[in-house]
């Protein structure tokens, strides 16, 4: 009876083993992500973590490459700034150290022309005559889109982007 358990389980590891492969192939995961989905399909926990061994020795998981890819399509694509890219990926969970290499990325110059832009788009359908109430409604919308506020600041004065 053991060895008729111990080899379904050997089975639904090897059925597991190329399921997972194809999820981590199909688009860049973290290990995170990667776990909670064998739990999701009932994979065992010993399993789980030999499966996530496995993929790490065969290249198909790499949380570095995952955290450049999410750093690189959050800001490219959303315009997210830093601080909501971080916090992305400590959702994740990837470490703190792989978070600060994978921002660092993100080229100085091409981040402040984000906020602008981001900015500029954002006022075209702002429609607040009170200057006051139109850079709170704008500064906010930049803070919730996770750039830090000093460099907001900046990029409204240089840009002349909102009086006040």
């Amino acid at each position: 009876m053991d060895r008729l358990e111990e080899k379904k389980e050997r089975l639904a590891k090897t059925a597991a083993k190329g399921k997972v492969e194809h999820y981590c192939a199909y688009q860049e995961r973290s290990q995170q992500e990667v776990r909670d989905k064998l739990y999701e399909w009932g994979v065992w926990r010993n399993d789980v973590e030999e499966l996530i061994s496995e993929l790490i020795a065969d290249n198909f998981l790499n949380e570095e490459r995952f955290a450049l890819a999410y750093v690189s399509g959050k800001f490219s694509i959303k315009k997210w700034g830093r601080i909501k890219i971080r916090q992305g990926l400590k959702q994740k969970r990837v470490p703190d150290k792989l978070i600060a290499s994978a921002l660092k990325s993100i080229d100085g110059d091409a981040y402040l022309e984000a906020i602008r832009g981001v900015a500029e788009r954002k006022l075209t359908g702002l429609h607040e005559r009170d200057a006051f109430k139109r850079r709170y409604k704008l500064f906010s919308y930049l803070l919730s889109r996770g750039f830090e506020r000093d460099l907001i600041e900046e990029v409204l004065l240089k840009n002349n982007l909102v009086v006040g």
